[in-house]
């Protein structure tokens, strides 16, 4: 999928969000690819993967919040910065459900704080904004392709919906050089979040305790992999660099593979060979029944495919996590229960 394999060699390439799950997987890659990578970093969280891997010693990290216009503006000018991801965002449901306006503030102010400043600094010539499937809103019509309206109703929904159409509307007024991406729900090593049903079903089996989910497990999602994820931002980036006309696209990326969360879970344990059986809650609320995303437009436009299948992402997903929450003796644990 890569155009040029030099590319992002000494490319000055700013991250927004590198403590996230993505993020820090980007921030990886864009190191090993030779970029000369900035995080923008709001809150030190001593466990983000990005932290604690030993090439963050050749990133530069500088402290502040992406509302801050002001500051998006310097760093972008003193670091003489080419190429933005901004996929910085408060990204849980159900946080967004008990706390909207912090929410509202961070994915949608924080946007056109971003994009403002990207406009401002002459220098950036790619911008990858990482949106998601939940702009769609709940439809009718699945799988959503990129044609499909922008209609959240619940504040996480409607946070992204509203950033999502920032972003198109600073690339046909203004012309920024802004491309995004709606991708599903990621699963991957170095995710904290643990109510999420894959890292909190993961450290479930490892404590031999039985698995909660907090739905009635019937809502339907896709699943994608956050290794692929990182690599799709890095293609749209690379391809927008090469082809002006995609600027203001929008590009969904999924393995087009729709899973119910019990499926998920039952996926996760049969990887690691338990024998649990998981407790339902049905605690959900303000949650979209089923989504699913078509690809087609990634795959003809940019060429684009996934490298991991469900099995090797979550394979993948729970060796690191053996890893980080128990070492070799987590194996002897999952055996046993």
């Amino acid at each position: 999928m890569t155009l040029n394999s030099n590319f992002w060699i000494d490319r000055p390439t700013l991250v927004t969000g590198a403590t996230g799950l993505v993020g820090g997987w980007l921030v990886r890659r864009l190191v090993d690819a030779g970029a000369l990578v900035v995080c923008l970093v709001r809150d030190w969280s001593p466990q983000a993967t990005v932290l604690q891997s030993p090439w963050i010693e050749r990133v530069s990290i500088v402290r502040g919040d992406i509302r801050d216009q002001a500051l998006a503006e310097r760093v972008l000018g003193e670091y003489e910065i080419d190429t933005v991801m901004h996929l910085a965002a408060q990204a849980i449901v159900g946080v967004a459900n008990r706390n909207p306006i912090s929410t509202f503030e961070s994915n949608i102010a924080g946007a056109w704080s971003i994009l403002e400043a990207c406009r401002r600094s002459p220098r950036v010539r790619q911008i990858v904004t990482a949106s998601s499937d939940k702009a769609y809103g709940e439809s009718a019509a699945l799988p959503y392709t990129e044609a499909t309206p922008l209609a959240g109703k619940h504040p996480y929904d409607v946070s992204k919906s509203c950033a999502d159409l920032i972003a198109r509307a600073y690339a046909v007024s203004y012309e920024l050089p802004v491309a995004i991406t709606r991708c599903g729900n990621f699963y991957g090593g170095g995710d904290l979040n643990w109510n999420r049903i894959v890292p909190g079903t993961i450290r479930s089996v490892l404590r031999g305790k039985e698995p909660l989910i907090r739905s009635d497990g019937q809502y339907v999602r896709d699943y994608f992999y956050v290794e692929d994820g990182a690599a799709a931002y890095m293609t749209l980036a690379e391809h927008l660099a090469a082809r002006p006309e995609l600027r203001g696209e929008a590009f969904n990326f999924s393995n087009e593979n729709q899973l119910t969360v019990c499926q998920v879970v039952e996926a996760v344990l049969r990887c690691m060979q338990s024998q649990l059986q998981p407790r339902i809650l049905n605690e959900a609320t303000n949650e979209i029944r089923r989504q699913f995303l078509s690809a087609a437009k990634a795959r003809s436009v940019l060429g684009w495919c996934p490298m991991f299948s469900l099995d090797e992402g979550l394979q993948a997903t729970i060796r690191w996590y053996e890893q980080f929450l128990e070492g070799p003796s987590c194996a002897t644990l999952r055996r046993a229960s």
